[in-house]
C-alpha cells in the first residue's frame, strides 16, 4: 500500500489505522499469521496500532499481547497466565531511555560507577535469559537513545558520570550481547531517534501527559524499524534490486552525452551523490542481495556507462543486464524469472516516474520506492525503506552473487545438449545430506523463511525451532547441500518428520528455486527413505498445503511414488509411501559424499 511505504506521513497513518487496516484484511491476500508479544516500559498501544499496520501490509497478520505500562520486567520475570498461553513467536521488548533506573552520580568513583552499569545491565540480562527460557522464540529488544539534556554539555559524552557516556557504554555492552546470542536482536533507537531529530524524538509534553516515550509523530518511524525485523525475521525481505541507468545510476543519458559527458565521480556535487550511491548498491551484494538493470538502452552503450573509470558499479557486480527496447515490464518479468524468483522479490529503481507507475500497475507484487528529483536523496529513500533488513548473515548470503552467475553458466552450458541427463552429468553435481547441525542452523530457519515455491507446507521455523527439532530424537531432519564444477549453491533443501510408532509424518519439505531440476530432490528422497529404515519407519506421509506460491510442488509426492490417501476441498493433500513394498532409488545422477 502506497501510503505504507517510506518516507510516509505519520499523521496519516495514525489517523486512518482503523480505515487502512480494514482495507488491508479486505485485499484477498494469504497472509503468516504470528504471535508477538509487546513488553513495554512506556505506552504502547499506539506503537502496536502502526507496527500492525507495516506487518499486515508485508504479508503477516500477527496477533499482540501488550504488557500493562511500564510492566515489562515484571511481565518477563513473573508472567501471568494470559503470557504464558500467549505463546509468543516474538518478544518485543519496547524499552527506551526513561527505562534506566539508575545514573551514575558526580561524586562517584570509578568502582561505584562500574556497579551502577553492571546492575542496569544484569537486570537486562536477566530478563532476556527468562524470556528465552520460557519462550524459545527471537527477542528483540531497543537500545537507548541519547538523553535529552546533558548535565555537562560536550563533557557528558566523554565523562565517566555522564548520562550520554553511560547510555553508550550500556548501548554496546547490548550489542555485544547480540553478537553472542544468535535469536537476539537489537532495535537501535539510538539510531532512529538520531535520525529523527532527538529534540522532537524527545517531545516532553508526551511523555509527561501519555507516557509516550517519544513524540507521537515519531512512533511511526520506530514502528517501521521494529516491523522491518520481524519482516526479516519471517522471509518478507526483497531479494533483488532492479536498476535504471540513465540519470539513476549516473547524471545524464549515455546514448546522447557519451561516457565521457556523464555525471559520475567527485568532479561535481552531483556526480559525487551518484557515486556513492553506487557504492552503497555495490555494498548491498555483500548481504545477498542481487543486482540487475532494466535500462531502455543499447547494451553497447550500457555496458560502457558501467565501465566509466570513476563508477563504482562495473558490468561484473550484476547477475543480469537487460539494456533494450523492450517495456521495462517485461524485462523485470523475465529478470525475475531467470533468477528463479518471484516478481513480489523484485524492488525497481528508476528515476523516470512514468515507468514507476507502469511497473505498479504491472508487476504489483515489486516494490517500487517513490525516488525524488534530487539524486542526492536516492540513497537515503533506498536505505530506510528496508527492503534487506539483516538478521542473520550466512556465507549463502555473501556468496549468492557468484552462485547465480554460476547458474547462468549452466543455463549457457544446458544450451549445448540435446539430452537433458547428459547436461545433468556433465555438471558433475556431489551433495553432502546429514541432519540439521548447528554450523547450518542460521540458515536452515533462513531459508525455511524465505522458500515460497517449492515449499511443501510452507512452515516457517525461527532458529530456535530448528535447533529443538535437530535435538528431539522423535524427529528425523536432513539438510542438503549441492556443489558442482560451477561452484557450491551451499545448503539447498531441507526435509523434517515426526516419527510416530513406525511412521514418519512430513512436516517440511523444500528446496531453493536455484537448483531445480537438478535431481537434488532425488537425492533428498533416497536418503530420507534410508533414514526412515535405519529407524525401522515403514510408512513416509506427505502433506502438501497449497498457497498461491507452491502450485509447482502439486504433484511432488505422485513423483516421487507416494500414493494419494485424502484430498481436502481447499487442495490440500496426504500422501502415503510403504517401504514394505520395496524402494528404488531415485537418484542416478548426483554423487553423494560423506559429511
Amino acid at each position: 500500500m502506497r501510503e505504507l511505504e517510506y518516507p510516509f506521513d505519520s499523521n496519516n497513518i495514525l489517523k486512518r489505522a482503523k480505515r487502512i487496516k480494514r482495507e488491508l484484511l479486505s485485499d484477498g491476500s494469504v497472509r503468516l499469521k504470528k504471535k508477538i508479544a509487546v513488553l513495554g516500559g512506556s505506552t504502547t498501544h499506539d506503537i502496536i496500532r502502526a507496527m500492525e499496520l507495516f506487518l499486515l501490509d508485508a504479508g503477516i497478520e500477527p496477533e499482540f499481547y501488550e504488557s500493562e505500562y511500564a510492566q515489562y520486567w515484571q511481565d518477563a520475570m513473573f508472567p501471568g497466565e494470559e503470557l504464558s498461553g500467549f505463546t509468543p513467536d516474538i518478544v518485543l521488548v519496547c524499552t527506551s531511555v526513561r527505562n534506566i533506573k539508575t545514573w551514575p552520580e558526580i561524586g562517584d568513583g570509578a568502582e561505584r560507577v562500574a556497579q551502577i552499569e553492571e546492575e542496569e545491565f544484569s537486570r537486562y540480562t536477566q530478563m532476556w535469559e527468562k524470556l528465552s527460557s520460557d519462550y524459545h522464540c527471537p527477542i528483540i529488544q531497543n537500545n537507548f537513545e541519547d538523553p535529552s539534556w546533558r548535565l555537562m554539555g560536550n563533557r557528558d559524552g566523554w565523562d565517566s558520570h555522564g548520562r550520554v557516556r553511560f547510555v553508550r557504554r550500556l548501548n554496546e555492552r547490548f550489542a555485544s550481547y547480540a553478537e553472542a546470542h544468535e535469536t537476539f536482536y537489537i532495535c537501535d533507537l539510538a539510531y532512529i531517534a538520531g535520525a529523527y531529530g532527538l529534540d522532537r524524538w524527545h517531545d516532553p509534553l508526551y511523555w509527561y501527559m501519555y507516557k509516550y516515550a517519544m513524540g507521537m509523530d515519531a512512533i511511526p518511524y520506530y514502528a517501521w524499524n521494529a516491523a522491518a525485523i520481524i519482516r526479516s525475521l519471517f522471509g518478507k525481505n526483497k531479494k533483488a534490486l532492479v536498476l535504471d541507468l540513465d540519470n539513476t545510476l549516473w547524471g545524464g543519458v549515455v546514448g546522447d552525452d557519451g561516457v565521457e559527458n556523464l555525471e559520475i565521480g567527485e568532479e561535481t556535487a552531483i556526480g559525487e551523490a551518484y557515486s556513492e550511491f553506487q557504492e552503497y548498491l555495490k555494498a548491498q551484494k555483500d548481504i545477498g542481495v542481487l543486482l540487475t538493470v532494466d535500462s531502455k538502452n543499447d547494451e553497447e552503450n550500457a555496458l560502457a556507462g558501467l565501465s566509466h573509470p570513476d563508477g563504482k558499479l562495473k558490468p561484473d557486480d550484476f547477475v543480469c543486464i537487460r539494456a533494450n527496447w523492450e517495456p521495462k515490464s517485461l524485462n523485470a518479468k523475465d529478470i525475475a524469472h531467470s533468477l528463479n524468483i518471484l516478481e513480489d522479490a523484485l524492488v525497481f529503481v528508476d528515476d523516470n516516474p512514468a515507468e514507476r507507475e507502469i511497473i505498479r500497475q504491472q508487476l504489483p507484487g515489486t516494490a517500487v520506492p517513490e525516488l525524488p528529483k534530487e539524486p542526492e536523496k536516492y540513497l537515503r529513500i533506498l536505505d530506510r525503506s528496508a527492503f534487506f533488513e539483516v538478521t542473520n548473515l550466512t556465507e549463502d548470503d555473501r556468496g549468492r552473487t557468484q552462485m547465480m552467475k554460476a547458474n547462468v553458466d549452466r543455463e549457457a552450458l544446458k544450451s549445448t545438449f540435446a539430452d537433458y541427463d547428459e547436461y545433468l552429468r556433465s555438471l558433475e553435481m556431489t551433495a553432502v545430506i546429514h541432519a540439521f547441525d548447528p554450523l547450518h542452523f542460521a540458515r536452515i530457519s533462513q531459508l525455511t523463511n524465505k522458500s515460497n515455491q517449492f515449499n511443501l507446507t510452507t512452515k516457517r521455523f525461527t532458529q530456535d525451532e530448528i535447533e529443538a527439532l535437530a535435538e528431539d530424537e522423535g524427529y528425523i531432519t536432513l539438510c542438503g547441500s549441492l556443489a558442482d564444477r560451477f561452484g557450491d549453491n551451499g545448503i539447498v533443501s531441507l526435509a523434517a518428520g515426526r516419527i510416530e510408532g513406525k511412521e514418519l509424518h512430513l512436516i517440511l519439505w523444500l528446496m531453493s528455486c536455484r537448483v531445480l531440476k537438478r535431481g537434488m530432490e532425488q537425492a533428498m528422497m533416497d536418503t530420507l527413505v534410508m533414514e526412515c529404515e535405519k529407524k525401522g519407519i515403514t510408512k513416509i506421509y506427505g502433506y502438501y498445503y497449497p498457497t498461491a506460491k507452491n502450485g509447482m510442488v502439486r504433484e511432488f509426492y505422485a513423483e516421487r511414488g507416494f500414493e494419494l490417501t485424502k484430498s481436502e476441498a481447499d487442495g490440500s493433500t496426504v500422501w502415503a509411501l510403504d517401504l514394505t513394498k520395496g524402494y528404488e532409488l531415485q537418484n542416478s545422477i548426483i554423487i553423494i559424499q560423506e559429511n
